[in-house]
């Protein structure tokens, strides 16, 4: 649907629109290795994928991504 960039504080405002975002299946690629690469660090992981189903597009949803050169992890916010 989008591509963006992440900010300062980590997250990406303005992703999707409302209009845009209906229930069904999404997907979140991130580019850790290209990350790790800017700040002058390899990377073990080159990518990460976030896939997560909306069934209620009317409430918020916050899918952190939790990363270092050697692991992640993520979860459903609020």
């Amino acid at each position: 649907i989008n591509t963006g960039t992440t900010n300062d504080d980590g997250r990406c405002p303005g992703l999707i629109t409302k209009q845009q975002f209906t229930p069904g299946e999404y997907k979140m690629h991130f580019e850790t290795a290209r990350y790790w690469a800017g700040m002058g660090e390899s990377s073990f992981y080159p990518y990460v994928e976030i896939a997560f189903t909306i069934t209620d597009a009317d409430q918020k949803y916050h899918v952190p991504l939790l990363v270092s050169r050697f692991s992640y992890s993520t979860y459903r916010g609020s």
